[in-house]
């Protein structure tokens, strides 16, 4: 009977796959998702999530604007979702730091109601929109192009260095 060679000489040894000097995360690797639930807690959840993230790709440049976005988009999100989560995407691209946040508040078909809700929604995000204008960025708010609908908010802040 021949010799039966044991399966863990087929998997890959632990010192291959995680390397003892293993290359620092860069600006242009940050692309990070979560989900988080639509509570009160949620936004400085968000913001320590993002501190960890916006540091470890060591983009201190935009570290307290993004947080600040950060914790504006998502306490907005909170308030509006229908469901009981939201969604926030930390990017940076093209020397900038994009986030989105999409919750799932439908657009209104109705539409005094969709300009009321524009409104109030616009009116909950002002301190956002002074944020990216002293920051030389962009933010706006739309429907979602995902599946189900919902809302799509987002801030795009340029990097200084």
């Amino acid at each position: 009977m021949p010799a039966v060679e044991p399966l863990a000489t087929h998997c890959p040894m632990l010192a291959t796959m995680y390397p003892a000097d293993p290359t620092p995360p860069d600006p242009a690797t940050l692309a990070y998702s979560l989900t988080l639930p639509a509570a009160l807690a949620s936004p400085a959840l968000a913001r320590s999530a993002a501190r960890a993230m916006l540091e470890a790709h060591g983009l201190s440049d935009v570290l307290d604007a993004g947080l600040q976005a950060v914790g504006e988009l998502t306490a907005v999100a909170a308030q509006f979702t229908d469901s009981t989560d939201f969604y926030l995407s930390l990017r940076y691209r093209w020397n900038a730091l994009r986030v989105i946040v999409y919750d799932s508040h439908p657009p209104h078909t109705q539409p005094n109601l969709a300009v009321a809700c524009d409104t109030r929604r616009r009116a909950a995000l002002r301190f956002l929109g002074c944020l990216c204008r002293a920051c030389d960025g962009d933010w706006g708010f739309g429907p979602s192009r995902e599946p189900g609908g919902g809302t799509r908010m987002w801030a795009m802040l340029p990097s200084v260095s």
